[in-house]
């Protein structure tokens, strides 16, 4: 791209948790109000936004990676930001060492690009990593498009400090966004189409507010006015925190229809010193009398976690707590990593850090054991009747993709719509999808 030019397209290519495909979404919708346009498939693009997780394991050195591959043949590169938890972190680092570079933004200055562009393409090089969280969302506009899914950011950052985690410096601390923005929001996606949105948050079920009464409401008051929506269809929420889980909410999981049975609850492992190194505030028992509470509401309730193997100081005897506890609860889906070191966090330092190959071996044990019980889940599913919102299409003539209530993917053959919501019978399991025979077109 020539110098003093203002790029005419933009791929913005999103790592990680949902909160960042929230956050590349909105980003692309914010280049395009300056009239940047997608960069067609297989095209190069003037501007590229890398927007950047810290969670990954060698989450820097990978952005240096992709920061490589942008270099055409001639030598050149487009116009490149890089956004997020990395550019939070190590912003000054990326600045240093890569030259290629012409704007780094953390995840709570992004509204800030279009002026970083236009002092980009004059030719300096801008970083922004201030956290103004209160101000983002009013400078990005209106939303006006959305597909049968839609994300919806209704807190972020972070006040737990676990030992591991790098959030609550790179996101900053607990922030929830008022009420009737998030009320608007939510009619505004519904009228682009939404069919089902996803509230997100760094721990989602720590939101709190106060709605139009002035009454302070928590997320199953936010949950429960956002059911009152004509058109949505299916509310769901992600990531929670064991300490937020408050009686409402698992109430809520009882009483509101639109409220998914699938709970995301990560407990982290399953040894109650391993947990008190880590800084969470629960223990194993605890944590599996919360999901006994949420189950006995919603019995049909699907649950997901997360776990980190080889903690520092993490014995045999431990981890094996880790496997009593997947035993116990039958997880239908579960996210797993090895530990990894984040910089500035309080465990990158502690002292017994485990073996990579320890850590290797606990990983497959623990994912066989988690894939196991995902399998036994969809197998134990079959014969069910059940809604399934349409997502897109298949592989094969006539073929239609979606979620069921319990977040499995399945796919079915017949006459169906990009973001119908239609009856079907799950009929066959497979260890990640499960087959489907379509009953009717349109659920009421």
């Amino acid at each position: 791209m020539r110098p003093n030019q203002i790029p005419k397209t933009y791929r913005v290519k999103s790592f990680g948790c949902q909160m960042n495909v929230y956050d590349g979404e909105r980003m692309a919708e914010l280049l395009a109000e300056q009239g940047i346009t997608a960069a067609p498939e297989g095209e190069e693009a003037d501007l590229v936004v890398l927007n950047t997780c810290h969670i990954r394991e060698k989450a820097a050195e990978k952005v240096y990676s992709d920061i490589g591959r942008l270099r055409r043949e001639d030598g050149s590169s487009p116009l490149i930001a890089v956004a997020g938890c990395v550019a939070q972190a190590e912003g000054d680092e990326i600045m240093a060492r890569a030259p290629a570079v012409k704007m780094v933004v953390g995840p709570q200055a992004y509204h800030r690009l279009p002026e970083m562009i236009r002092e980009a393409s004059e030719g300096k090089r801008v970083t922004d990593t201030d956290m103004p969280a209160e101000t983002k969302f009013d400078a990005l506009p209106r939303r006006r498009r959305s597909g049968p899914t839609a994300f919806l950011t209704v807190q972020e950052g972070c006040d737990k400090f676990c030992t591991y985690c790098v959030v609550p410096y790179t996101r900053g601390a607990e922030v929830s966004r008022p009420h009737a923005d998030l009320i608007d929001e939510a009619k505004r996606l519904v009228d682009a189409g939404a069919r089902e949105i996803t509230l997100l948050g760094q721990n989602v079920n720590a939101w709190y507010g106060e709605d139009a009464k002035g009454r302070k409401v928590g997320l199953d008051g936010l949950i429960r006015e956002l059911a009152e929506i004509p058109d949505l269809a299916r509310i769901r929420y992600t990531t929670s925190h064991p300490n937020d889980m408050t009686e409402g909410l698992i109430a809520a999981h009882g009483e509101v229809a639109k409220l998914m049975p699938f709970l995301h609850l990560p407990v982290q492992a399953g040894n109650d010193r391993v947990l008190k190194a880590m800084n969470r505030s629960h223990t194993a028992e605890s944590y599996l009398k919360i999901l006994d509470r949420v189950r006995a509401v919603r019995p049909d309730i699907a649950l997901s976690g997360d776990f980190i193997v080889g903690f520092p100081g993490e014995t045999d005897a431990e981890f094996e707590d880790t496997l009593g506890l997947v035993d116990a609860v039958g997880y239908a889906q579960c996210f797993s990593f090895k530990y990894s070191p984040r910089a500035g966090t309080p465990a990158a330092t502690m002292e017994h850090q485990i073996p990579v190959e320890v850590m290797d071996e606990r990983l497959q044990r623990l994912q066989a054991a988690l894939n196991r019980d995902q399998y036994a889940f969809n197998k134990a599913s079959i014969g069910r009747t059940c809604d399934v919102l349409v997502e897109r299409k298949g592989k094969h003539p006539g073929q239609w993709l979606g979620k069921s209530p319990w977040l499995q993917s399945v796919h079915f053959i017949g006459e169906a719509t990009v973001g119908d919501v239609v009856t079907v019978e799950l009929t066959e399991a497979g260890p990640n999808s499960i087959s489907a025979q379509l009953l009717s077109t349109v659920a009421a």
